[in-house]
C-alpha cells in the first residue's frame, strides 16, 4: 500500500525533498501515507488532527506542503487557502481525490528512492518557550538512531504487539512507538485516542505485550480492581511526556509485578536520549544516555558541571535535529557554539551517569502527556473583550499531572464566565489546551519591568488552595 501511495504521489508530480502534509487520525491510512511519502524520497510534515482551523492554517502556511492528506471536513477550509500557500493537491479519506483512488492508481512494486542520511525525512511541530510553533526537521539518521535505540533498549521482538493511542504526529507516538515497533518487526494496535475500555479489552484478551502511556493513564489504571489480571500478556510498560511520581511507580510494581520504565527525549532529538535499564533500574531517574548519544549537565554559561550539580541538560548525538524549519534564529538559540543542543530542562547526573530531572526552564505545561504552551492559550483568551490581563500556568493535578489554569484580571464592570470561555476557546485551540480552571484576580504579580511573575503567581494560588 505504501508503494502504491509513493508511485501515486510521484505520478502527480512529487519530487524528492518536497513536503507532503498529514493531518489525519491514527489509522492504517496514516501509516501507509507516512511510509509512502518517505519511499518517494519526500518529507512527511505531520500535523495534529486535533488542531483548530486557525492553528492548521497557520502551520500549513508556515511549512507550505505541495500535497496534504487530511479529512474531508478539513479539506473545505484548506481549499480556501490552496493558492496562497502553494498547496497543489488535497487528498482526503473520501471525495474527489481520495485515498482509495490513489491506492488503486498506484503500483504495488516500487524501490524506495535513495536519500542521504542527513536529508530531512519528517517535520514535527513543537511549541517552544515562546508558544510560536516550530517545525523540527528530523533526518533519516535521526529517525533510524532513535528507532534502533528504543527497540534495542526495550528488547523488542517480532512477537511484540504495542498499543498506540497517542497521536502519531507526536514524537512519542511517531518515533518511540510507531517507528521503533515497525523497525523491530513488531505489530501495532492503534486507537484514535485514549479509550480505557478498548485498552482493557485488548490487554485482557492477550493482544498487547507492550503498554505505552502517560502518567495520567497509569494513575487511572491503578484505581481498577483486579488490575493484574486485566493486563493479560503485557510484559513491558513505559511512561513518557511527564515525570511519573515515585509513588505511582511503586504502587504499580506492588499491584502488577511490572516495572514502569522511563526515559527522556524531546521532539528535537527524535525521542530517545536516555533510558532507564532492565538491569540496574533506578527509580526516580530517567536513566543513562542511549548508544550514539551523549548527555552533559552545563551551567547557563555552557560550562560542564560535576555529578550532583544542577544545570541544563545538553545533548549531542546522531538523534539531534537538523534545525527548525524556516527559523534560523531559534535554531541558533537552541544550540551552544560547539554543537550541543540545549534542552531547556534542569537536571543533574550521579557518578554512574544516571540523569535526574529537577525542573523545566521553559514555561511549557504537560497535561495528560500533551504539551501546552501558555502564550498560545493567552493569546486566544485575550480575544475576549472581558479580559484586561491574563496568565496561563500549570498547577499540579493528580489525574493529569498538570492542569491548565487561566488566571484572569477582568476589565472593570465585566464578569468572567468559565463555561462561556471554555466554549469560546474550543473554537480557537485544541481541546487539551483549553484551561480546566479559571481564577479571577484583581491584579497579577509583576516585576519592576512589568513582567508577570508566573512562579510567584503559582505560589500565591497554591497557598490559597492549601
Amino acid at each position: 500500500m505504501s508503494n502504491r501511495i509513493a508511485t501515486g504521489l510521484i505520478d502527480m508530480g512529487l519530487k524528492p525533498g518536497e513536503y507532503v502534509g498529514i493531518c489525519f487520525p491514527n489509522s492504517i491510512q496514516w501509516l501507509v501515507f507516512y511510509f509512502g511519502i518517505l519511499k518517494a524520497g519526500a518529507v512527511a510534515v505531520t500535523y495534529a488532527n486535533a488542531l483548530s482551523k486557525e492553528e492548521l492554517v497557520f502551520l500549513v502556511n508556515h511549512s507550505k506542503p505541495k500535497f496534504i492528506f487530511t479529512t474531508e471536513e478539513k479539506s473545505h477550509f484548506l481549499n480556501e487557502i490552496k493558492e496562497s500557500v502553494g498547496l497543489q493537491k488535497i487528498i482526503c479519506d473520501k471525495g474527489e481525490l481520495n485515498f482509495n483512488d490513489l491506492i488503486e492508481k498506484g503500483k504495488p512494486s516500487f524501490k524506495a528512492i535513495d536519500r542521504d542520511r542527513t536529508d530531512v525525512a519528517a517535520i514535527l511541530y513543537t511549541g517552544g518557550t515562546t508558544g510560536v510553533p516550530k517545525g523540527v526537521m528530523l533526518t533519516h539518521k535521526n529517525i533510524n538512531t532513535s528507532a534502533y535505540n528504543v527497540s534495542h533498549n526495550e528488547r523488542s521482538t517480532e512477537n511484540d504487539r504495542a498499543i498506540c493511542f497517542l497521536p502519531l504526529n507526536h514524537v512519542f507516538g511517531q518515533m518511540h512507538i510507531m517507528n521503533a515497533t515497525i523497525y523491530s518487526a513488531g505489530c501495532l494496535e492503534m486507537l484514535q485516542g485514549f479509550d480505557l475500555d478498548k485498552i482493557l479489552y485488548y490487554a485482557s484478551c492477550g493482544r498487547i505485550t507492550k503498554l505505552f502511556a502517560v502518567p495520567t493513564v497509569y494513575t487511572r489504571l491503578l484505581n481498577l480492581d483486579g488490575l493484574k489480571e486485566k493486563l493479560g500478556s503485557i510484559r513491558y510498560c513505559f511512561s513518557a511526556a511527564a515525570n511519573l511520581p515515585l509513588e505511582i511507580v511503586k504502587q504499580w510494581k506492588e499491584t502488577t509485578g511490572l516495572t514502569i520504565y522511563e526515559g527522556y527525549g524531546m521532539t528535537e532529538t527524535a525521542s530517545a536520549v536516555t533510558f532507564n535499564h532492565y538491569y540496574r533500574h533506578v527509580i526516580g531517574s530517567i536513566g543513562t544516555a542511549v548508544p550514539g548519544v551523549e548527555v552533559q549537565i552545563r551551567d547557563l554559561n555552557g560550562n560542564l558541571l560535576p555529578p550532583y550539580k544542577e544545570g541544563e541538560i545538553c545533548i549531542k548525538g546522531h538523534n539531534v535535529m537538523k534545525g527548525y524549519l524556516n527559523n534560523p534564529e531559534a535554531t541558533k538559540e537552541t544550540f551552544w557554539d560547539d554543537g550541543w543542543l540545549r534542552s531547556g530542562d534542569v537536571g543533574y547526573s550521579d557518578e554512574n551517569g544516571y540523569i535526574y530531572i529537577v525542573d523545566r526552564l521553559k514555561d511549557m505545561i504537560i497535561t495528560g502527556g500533551e504539551n501546552v504552551y501558555p502564550k498560545e492559550v493567552e493569546e486566544a483568551i485575550y480575544q475576549r473583550q472581558e479580559v484586561q490581563e491574563c496568565a496561563v500556568i500549570g498547577l499540579p493535578d493528580k489525574e493529569w499531572g498538570e492542569k491548565v489554569v487561566a488566571v484572569i484580571v477582568p476589565k472593570s464592570g465585566h464578569n468572567i464566565s468559565p463555561d462561556e470561555f471554555k466554549a469560546f476557546l474550543k473554537t480557537k485551540i485544541a481541546p487539551y489546551k483549553v484551561p480546566k480552571q479559571y481564577i479571577v484576580l484583581k491584579e497579577l504579580p509583576k516585576s519592576a519591568a512589568g513582567k508577570i511573575l508566573k512562579r510567584e503567581l503559582k505560589k500565591i494560588i497554591l497557598e490559597k488552595n492549601s
